[in-house]
């Protein structure tokens, strides 16, 4: 063995550089990703969210997005009050003639739409105007069945802000013509995990858009609204 070759090893660099490098080059992709992803969505939604009922547009369905009534700690969720009462208030003063609720039901012990359909009622709104969609198990679900399982191509979707843009940009990806009514924020732990998540829920959606990922047409019962 020559010297030369007796002291290249020791010029190498160790693996953990390489790997260390690799990692950095991986997470500022990722939060560029997420960035752009972030700031698609919320253009795709501009002016098309609202924050008083008198100034949205009338429309005959609202789809309100579900989540628990109850935190895992048994407390009340301000994320599903909040969606609850900005819904009966669009539906008080005439915005929606009917409410989509959907949201994700297994079990005996956890309903959200039956949940979100009692509250509505215990606020106002009567039984024969909202309808339950038991299969929204995610935001994708609740949009896409909106539209080819209970008919609807434009529709006034109900929840925080930034989860309304979310769905803006699906509903219009798809066809619908959808706009927001921003129920009130959350300021709590709580939100800020919930924001965590929205950031990569977000980040996962750009799969549509550069082709990754094809979107499946739900099937099942046609149940249009009204009947």
């Amino acid at each position: 063995m020559t010297v030369a070759n007796s002291i290249r090893p020791s010029l190498r660099r160790p693996t953990g550089h390489r790997f260390a490098k690799y990692s950095l080059l991986l997470l500022a992709f990722a939060l560029l990703w997420a960035l752009s992803a972030w700031r698609l969505i919320n253009h795709s939604a501009r002016d098309r969210t609202y924050t008083a009922a008198a100034s949205v547009p009338p429309r005959q369905v609202g789809l309100v997005l579900g989540c628990a009534r109850q935190l895992a700690n048994g407390r009340a969720n301000a994320f599903f009050d909040n969606r609850i009462l900005a819904a009966a208030q669009l539906y008080r003063a005439g915005k929606v003639r009917y409410l989509l609720v959907s949201g994700d039901k297994h079990g005996t012990g956890y309903d959200e739409p039956r949940d979100m359909k009692e509250s509505l009622m215990a606020a106002g709104v009567p039984a024969e105007r909202i309808y339950c969609d038991e299969s929204g198990f995610t935001t994708r679900d609740s949009v896409l069945r909106a539209r080819w399982i209970f008919g609807q191509t434009r529709l006034t979707i109900i929840s925080q802000e930034f989860h309304n843009q979310r769905a803006i940009w699906l509903a219009r990806q798809h066809g619908i013509d959808a706009i927001g009514f921003t129920a009130p924020e959350v300021a709590s732990y709580g939100s800020f995990l919930t924001r965590c998540r929205e950031v990569a829920a977000r980040a996962n959606l750009m799969l549509d858009v550069i082709g990754l990922r094809s979107t499946p047409k739900p099937t099942g019962q046609k149940l249009p609204i009204p009947p």
